[in-house]
């Protein structure tokens, strides 16, 4: 996906006599941009934090990001292709989102900050079923209420010391 903001906004500088940028911003100024840039099913997370971005090249024909789906078919995808691309156009350069397979995604590659954000939110970061924690009182008295949840990413369980439903990131 090619961002068609920053085609906009490059055509746009030409039009009006703006030199192009000197310098190019940098792979970690890219990288920084995208922690701003949330998962649309669990936006406690940015796409840093979810561990989906895979690579950020930075070149004078344009910035390119290759990301990894959480699963197969994930319905998020255009929109987080479209969000990623709408964030980096404010660069000023073509951007281009690419989906790769390269390497599969695991429930490893979610930050340390990312755990905590999805706990803070009452969802249980991953782990097995028997290692699951209730997110409301660290409970380990759970029990799974179905292994389908809201999305393809999450389980539903039930905190039988504090009684709340839950919802927990499956382990990939």
């Amino acid at each position: 996906m090619v961002s068609e903001l920053g085609t906009h906004v490059a055509v746009a500088r030409s039009r009006a006599g703006v030199p192009p940028a000197t310098s190019l911003p940098t792979e970690s100024a890219v990288r920084a941009a995208l922690t701003e840039v949330p998962d649309p099913e669990l936006p406690v997370l940015s796409v840093v934090d979810l561990g989906i971005v895979h690579r950020v090249d930075v070149g004078a024909d344009g910035i390119r990001v290759a990301i990894l789906p959480t699963f197969v078919g994930c319905p998020a995808l255009d929109v987080i292709r479209g969000s990623i691309a709408d964030r980096l156009a404010a660069f000023g350069l073509p951007v281009e989102v690419e989906t790769t397979f390269e390497v599969p995604w695991t429930s490893d590659r979610i930050s340390a900050a990312g755990k905590r954000a999805l706990a803070s939110v009452g969802i249980a970061p991953p782990a097995e079923p028997a290692d699951v924690r209730c997110p409301f009182c660290a409970s380990g008295r759970v029990v799974m209420d179905s292994a389908f949840g809201p999305t393809q990413c999450r389980s539903l369980f039930y905190c039988r010391a504090c009684r709340q439903p839950f919802e927990a990131l499956k382990t990939v």
